[in-house]
């Protein structure tokens, strides 16, 4: 049995389409996708050339990390322009209980700071090395110590409640401000341990930066929705709040000051331009 349908077929026995079945199911999936590698989803090949791009940077040999036809590990053509974006995403499943993909990523390409609403995602790098920041939520009480006159929004879901703390009252939506806590801030080599975010914790809003060509194996749980109601599941990035009048939280004094970043959401980089990737690997029976 190839080694993605060992995947797959755990999956599908763990997942709902509320989530992994419990942390135990979780665990089973996670042991499977630690021993992932390239060549069991047909990237053999690129994360040859990406351990080549390395060694070069290392200085080991001075080798080129382009292949003789000049592609580099992510497809792009060495001696002119770009054929395929800094970012492809290679579709292997999706259904209402999980997804299942890879992001190819180029030196220096960034997926910028996003989130995963009400879901659990295990990532794993395959080949190469990015740079992971990643963010949980501050949950601050209906009943902080606002000042400045800041509208306080509560949310409250069957989980939890949250609370939105957003600009001075009258200002558009869209300034809206929460602080986040920074809970992973590292380098991530390939060979390396599967990494969990759960909805509330893990680092549940992150970003990558590609340091070397490089692969990561993402599975979503369940998978983003685009429905507008209250349960879909889009993805929203975020940037630094651009506020200067934010408010003083007695509940975040306790916290190191520099752990804390107060983030917005901002609309999606008009750069980010995430291409279409060709899954080359075993066939995976649904």
């Amino acid at each position: 049995m190839p080694y993605i349908q060992k995947l797959y077929d755990i999956c599908k026995a763990s997942m709902t389409p509320d989530g992994p079945k419990s942390e135990e199911a979780l665990q089973k999936v996670r042991a499977i996708l630690d021993s992932l590698k390239p060549a069991h989803v047909g990237l053999d090949h690129v994360a040859q050339l990406a351990r080549a791009y390395q060694r070069s940077m290392n200085g080991a040999n001075g080798a080129n990390a382009n292949g003789a036809n000049g592609a580099n590990a992510n497809g792009a053509n060495a001696n002119g322009a770009n054929q395929t974006p800094d970012i492809t995403y290679i579709h292997l499943h999706e259904c209402d209980k999980f997804s299942m993909g890879i992001f190819c990523m180029s030196p220096g390409s960034v997926i910028p700071l996003h989130d995963h609403p009400r879901m659990t995602v295990l990532s794993k790098v395959l080949y190469g090395s990015l740079r992971v920041k990643a963010y949980d939520w501050v949950d601050l009480p209906a009943s902080c110590d606002l000042s400045q006159g800041i509208l306080v929004v509560c949310r409250v879901t069957q989980s939890a409640t949250s609370v939105v703390v957003g600009s001075r009252l009258g200002a558009p939506e869209s300034a809206a401000a929460r602080p986040a806590k920074l809970v992973r801030d590292c380098q991530m080599n390939a060979p390396c341990d599967t990494t969990i975010l759960y909805p509330n914790r893990g680092g549940n809003l992150h970003c990558f930066q590609a340091i070397t060509p490089c692969a990561l194996f993402d599975i979503l749980s369940p998978p983003y929705s685009l429905e507008e109601e209250e349960n879909g599941r889009n993805c929203s990035y975020y940037r630094r709040s651009l506020m200067t009048d934010l408010p003083v939280v007695a509940e975040l004094r306790r916290m190191n000051r520099s752990e804390i970043t107060w983030l917005e959401v901002t609309p999606a980089p008009s750069s980010l331009v995430i291409g279409k990737g060709e899954y080359k690997g075993p066939n995976i029976r649904r």
